[in-house]
């Protein structure tokens, strides 16, 4: 009798140690939840002017966040040939993004507004998602200081003509350090300034501030003659598992300190 209830006991323990417990072991719960990353807009006391500058104090205390490389390319041993930098800001009026984008080629072949600017040259795309909802919205800004405005009621509507014809109170302004569309000489970045109305994130019913959970990725196309891809180089913040720039899922937190 003693035996076997040993052996009963033994056997329990070696079920517990395999999982068959109602609790999942830990290495499934850290494969399978992950906690998503987060990026932080500063609080602008005073409004910023919209010029591509990034000379007001609030960009100079914002949080600055890298660009990277698609996970799968970094797996592939890509490294990223041009690095770029984000900031977020906002106040009650606007949300605010600057970007400086390190560029030894600065193209823009784009020459007016809602385009798509993409497949004209460098870009900077801001991706903005209300949590609780469905839609979200796709935002450029170019070196030349055009724009454009997309919104998807779902990823389902993703490309058609009705999405493209969205219009917003989005401004936009950039500066380059070079010369834009000469590939012949060397170039060093462009700023580039974004401000997208509240009142416009809101317009659909979505609420929008400090303890409303949105979502967010800022994403980078980049051409030139120095680089060693096919194509322009993709880039993004928050760092995505693949090069695709409509995978929601992996979009960062939004935080708006104040």
């Amino acid at each position: 009798m003693r035996q076997i209830r040993y052996l009963s006991v033994a056997l329990i323990a070696a079920l517990l140690a395999c999982g068959c417990a109602s609790t999942p072991p830990k290495h499934f719960l850290t494969e399978q939840v992950k906690p998503l990353p987060i990026m932080a807009a500063k609080y602008s006391s005073t409004p910023i002017t919209i010029d591509g500058k990034l000379d007001e104090p609030v960009w100079k205390t914002a949080r600055v966040y890298t660009m990277n490389l698609s996970k799968d390319k970094v797996g592939e041993g890509k490294d990223l040939q041009e690095a770029g930098e984000v900031r977020l800001a906002w106040d009650e009026n606007y949300f605010y993004v600057g970007v400086k984008f390190y560029d030894s080629d600065i193209v823009a072949e784009g020459k007016q507004d809602q385009l798509h600017h993409y497949r004209m040259g460098d870009l900077c795309e801001l991706f903005l998602k209300p949590n609780d909802h469905p839609w979200y919205w796709e935002l450029y800004v170019t070196p030349m200081g055009k724009k454009t405005s997309f919104w998807f009621p779902t990823r389902g509507r993703l490309g058609l003509p009705s999405c493209f014809e969205y219009t917003c109170g989005l401004k936009v302004a950039a500066q380059v350090t070079g010369t834009l569309n000469n590939w012949r000489d060397k170039d060093c970045y462009w700023t580039g300034e974004m401000a997208m109305p509240i009142k416009d994130l809101t317009d659909e019913g979505a609420k929008f501030g400090p303890r409303i959970d949105w979502r967010i990725l800022v994403a980078r196309y980049n051409y030139s003659v120095s680089l060693t891809t096919t194509g322009p180089e993709l880039s993004a913040t928050p760092q995505l598992s693949v090069s695709n720039y409509h995978v929601l899922e992996e979009y960062a937190k939004l935080c708006l300190e104040k």
